[in-house]
């Protein structure tokens, strides 16, 4: 059972979510708040595994309220998936520097917000879709110069940098492995590698970093 904290600060939006969750024998909805500060609150008194985080809220918006909910993570630290429109893209980037695994637009169909959550819950990112493929297209020219990692993409084998190029597309460990004619195990480890010589913490920030380091552009189309 994935279980699921909702925030958002328009009712109308959390009851519409609430319902389609609840639709789904593996989902379990066992929190909700309306802010980020509210969020925090009710996560420090019930255990979860996913956190639908929408982006901007009073009080304390989805970037701080995920930014602390991902400060120490370890085993028991729920996953944020971030909810987000398009004209709250900056949120969802600043969201995944401070360690969300992902985002995913409010209009979405069912079908996607449940295999978001599940591939969160999984480990995953959420960067596949091509919704968020037009996100990451729309908002990379405006990125802070920030990085995200401080890691070299120098430091990357021949073999690790293609990989990091098609994590950063939006393929799956499965699909890269059938393009690149690898096993899937071996794919998982480049991407362990390749987290580790960058420093960064997970899939999403792979995204964010080849974009920023030119690895990948905006004029990309699956």
């Amino acid at each position: 059972m994935i279980r699921v904290v909702l925030v958002d600060d328009q009712e109308l939006v959390r009851a519409g979510f609430r319902l389609v969750l609840r639709t789904q024998p593996d989902m379990e909805l066992v929190g909700e708040a309306a802010d980020g500060l509210a969020a925090l609150e009710v996560l420090a008194g019930v255990e979860a595994d996913v956190v639908l985080m929408d982006a901007r809220m009073p009080r304390m918006g989805g970037v701080e309220a995920t930014r602390r909910i991902r400060a120490d993570p370890g085993p028991a630290t729920p996953k944020v998936l971030i909810l987000t429109t398009f004209d709250l893209d900056e949120y969802a980037f600043a969201a995944i520097r401070a360690g969300a695994s992902g985002f995913l637009l409010k209009d979405a169909p069912p079908e996607d917000l449940f295999g978001a959550v599940r591939a969160v819950h999984a480990g995953d990112a959420v960067i596949a879709p091509s919704t968020t493929r037009r996100l990451l297209d729309r908002v990379a020219v405006h990125l802070p110069g920030d990085d995200v990692g401080g890691g070299d993409a120098d430091a990357l084998t021949a073999r690790e940098r293609e990989v990091l190029i098609h994590v950063a597309r939006g393929l799956s460990n499965a699909e890269i492995a059938a393009l690149l004619r690898l096993a899937e195990a071996t794919v998982k480890t480049h991407v362990n590698r390749i987290l580790s010589k960058l420093g960064l913490r997970d899939r999403a920030q792979v995204v964010v970093y080849a974009y920023e380091n030119g690895l990948v552009t905006s004029s990309y189309r699956p």
